[in-house]
Parts: structure tokens; sequence; C-alpha cells
């Protein structure tokens, strides 16, 4: 770390061991003011945007007014990255998919088409508007449908490209849609299940019959997408099966998964390498790591080589999201938006308000038009414009009123927080690879 002036204004140094220890600090920060602030908690805000969003505001009004200018060295960021896409990979379990039936493969595929046409919208848009069309994508599914993860993975990709302020923009976007997939996900429920006068039919016990939830999560609504909400309490049961009895995470079973999300990213990188050098098309470093990770642990569900342990590789991908997440939000160059604030509004109000005609005349009535489908409804509300966690929040908060559905809470967590990304990411990256200059 070192200290000194540029064109008159103090300059701070942050080398990558402080920038680190800044990311972190920040994420705890994070995490203290969603559980006291109750809007945070509320539109299950992520810690690393509560914190590292609020420092990046700090740097843009110390930059503007010319009283301090902080560098730092985000050489880690990257490895976080590589390392959290590794651990969602790891928990993509085809026993989990086969487990959710016809009623997931529908969901899915609704999931993947709305991912397409998030991007045709933002690509639309930006075209009408004169933007770069790459702009268009990082609102689109990128930020959308990916959310802050892969809106800071793809966006220092497309500015790379030379689209000034590419992370910028995707971020918040992305923070955009995380608060209004909050917001949409329990009216449609509301109004779908009174117009078709639907109820629950998990009535089980006199205190289901209440209309309490079957199924209770205790989720932390101010964390980052964690792979713990990937499952269910069924799904954790399922994926338990053959594996290791004590739940405990050990510091010999944290080595070895922390093995496997290594050699994951070092084979990503390779073949993403590989894929633009033999193919021409650029793959984000991460997304070869994930679907290695894919395919690593389908093979090993088959052949039993290594018992895999769930909470660990959970604990691997938390930390790295958040550590990751936070890094990308305290760099953000806010004062790189004030141009695009208008056409942002329209592109992303856009997107919330087909979200809303897509979730009533297009995915209920193609899920059955049940109960079940409207809280999976209001699932995609959450994660198609959010988050996991803005998923099952938007859920709980239904069934809580109405009554429980033990699909929904199997299916939605699946969909959005690992398969989505095995069709979206492909046509996010053809998208960028069409359009790019």
């Amino acid at each position: 770390m070192s200290f000194t002036w540029e064109q008159g204004v103090p300059v701070i140094q942050l080398d990558m061991v402080a920038t680190l220890a800044l990311a972190m600090m920040l994420l705890l920060f994070g995490r203290f003011l969603v559980n006291r602030i109750t809007v945070l908690s509320r539109f299950c805000i992520p810690a690393p945007v509560a914190g590292g969003l609020l420092f990046s505001i700090l740097m843009l009004v110390l930059q503007q007014t010319g009283i301090l200018l902080i560098k730092m060295d985000t050489l880690l960021q990257t490895p976080f990255m590589l390392a959290f896409f590794a651990t969602i990979g790891l928990i993509a379990s085809l026993r989990l998919v086969k487990k959710g039936g016809k009623l997931l493969l529908f969901y899915w595929g609704l999931c993947a088409f709305l991912s397409f046409m998030q991007n045709v919208i933002g690509v639309s848009w930006s075209e009408v508007l004169g933007l770069d069309p790459l702009l268009g994508v990082l609102m689109g599914a990128v930020s959308m449908e990916g959310g802050h993860g892969n809106a800071a993975a793809f966006g220092p990709e497309v500015e790379a490209m030379g689209v000034y302020g590419a992370t910028a923009v995707a971020m918040a976007a992305a923070t955009f849609g995380l608060v209004s997939g909050g917001l949409i996900g329990g009216p449609i429920s509301r109004y779908l299940i009174k117009k078709y006068n639907l109820h629950s039919t998990e009535l089980e016990d006199d205190k289901e019959a209440e209309g309490k939830p079957v199924l209770e999560r205790n989720t932390s609504p101010g964390d980052a997408t964690t792979i713990e909400e990937a499952t269910t309490v069924e799904a954790k049961e399922e994926m338990a099966e053959g594996e290791e009895v004590s739940y405990e995470v050990a510091a010999h079973v944290f080595i070895i998964h922390g093995s496997l999300v290594a050699l994951c990213m070092v084979v990503g990188l390779e073949l993403a390498a590989w894929i633009k050098t033999a193919f021409g098309i650029a793959v984000p470093s991460y997304v070869g790591g994930m679907f290695f990770a894919v395919l690593l642990r389908n093979l090993n569900d088959q052949f039993k080589l290594v018992k895999l342990h769930t909470p660990t590789i959970g604990l691997i991908g938390d930390v790295c999201l958040g550590i990751f997440l936070s890094m990308a939000l305290m760099t953000l160059k806010l004062w790189e938006l004030a141009d695009l604030a208008l056409p942002m509004l329209l592109i992303l109000g856009s997107q919330v308000v087909f979200m809303i005609i897509y979730n009533i005349f297009i995915a209920f009535p193609l899920l059955g038009k049940s109960y079940d489908a409207v809280i999976m409804c209001a699932g995609m509300a959450g994660h198609g414009l959010g988050a996991t966690p803005n998923a099952m929040a938007n859920m709980k908060a239904v069934t809580e009123q109405y009554g429980p559905s033990t699909k929904a809470f199997l299916i939605v967590p699946l969909c959005g927080a690992f398969l989505v990304d095995l069709f979206a990411v492909p046509c996010i990256v053809w998208f960028i690879n069409y359009f790019a200059h």
C-alpha cells in the first residue's frame, strides 16, 4: 500500500492483500447493514451488494470532488469468480433433475426461453436508442436472469472488447433487477390465485391447513446467491445418498473439495482458451470450469470416486461469491453511467413488464394453471430478474399466506441456482460474439 499525489489529488494505491482485506471488511459491513436495515432484508439485497455498492458511491463522491482517489489491485477477483462457478457445477447432479420430473423440464424450458427473450429485448432497445448492442446484452440475460454473478463475470469481458462502462452498466442493471424481482413476485401470485380461485392441495394436517408451508427454510435475506439455496431439504437428502454421513465441515474434507474446485478452474481456463483458438469464439473464463465441474460431478455420482460433501461445496461457494462480488462492486466506476441513466431505465423497465406478462400469460398456463404453477411463477419472477434468494423469499411469502407447494420448492431452486446457466450462458456467449465489433 502506498500514498502519492496525482495532479494535486491524493491517491491511495492498495496492493493485492490490502484490496482483499477491504473486500472482506465491506462484505462484513454489508451483512451488518442488511441485518439492521429492514428494506434491505425485505428485498433480499445481498450483503456484498450493500457493502460494495455503498463504497463505490463513496468513491464516486470523492472522485467527482477531487478529495481522494483510491486505486485497487483486483488480481484475486478472477480466481474467486472461477472457484464460485466451479462450485455451481459441482452441485449439478442429474439425480435431482430426474426427481423434478416433467414439470422441472417444462420450467427449465421456460427459463431458457426467458433468457433468450431478455437478450432480444435488451439488444432491440439498444438498437432503437443508438447504444452499443453489447450493452443491451448486459441489460438482458446477463444481469436479469444471470444476476450479479454473471454481471460481474461478463462485464469485464465486454469492456475488454472496447465497450466503455460495461461492468458498471451490468452491475447497476443487476441491482435494479434484484429489487424488481422482489417486488413483483407477490402481486403476480395473488392476482393468479384470486382470478382462478386456487389453493394448496398439500393440507396434510391442521397446521398446514392454516397456511403454513410444508417445507420450512431458514434463509438469510441478506446473503448473496448461495449454493445452499440450490437445494431443498428433499434435494439435500437425495444428494446425501451414498455420500458422507457426517455433515460437519472438517479440514481434510475442505482440502479435498478445494482441490476439486482448483482442478475445475485449471481445466476450465485451458478449455476456454482452446475454444477461442480453435473456433474464434470468446468464452468467459469461468464457463469451461463450470461445465467441466458438471461433468465431474455426474461422473462421480456414477462411479463413486470421491465422497462429495455438499455443505463443504456450499461453504467454498459462499465465501468465494461473497468476496468476488464485494470486489466487483467496490471497484465500480459509477461516473461512467451518467450518460446511460435514462436509456437504462427504459430497457430495464421493459424487462420488468415483459416478466409480468410472461408469467401470467405464458408460464402459468404452460405449467398447468395450478397452485404449484402460481408458486413457481413467483419464484421465476424472483430469480428471472434477480437471484435465487429472491425466488425463495417470494415463494415463502406466498405459501405462508395461501398454503404449501413442495414441488415449487424443489424445482425453482434447482433451475434458478444452476440449471438455467446450462442454457443461458451459451445463449449469452452467442449474443456477445454475434454483436462484437
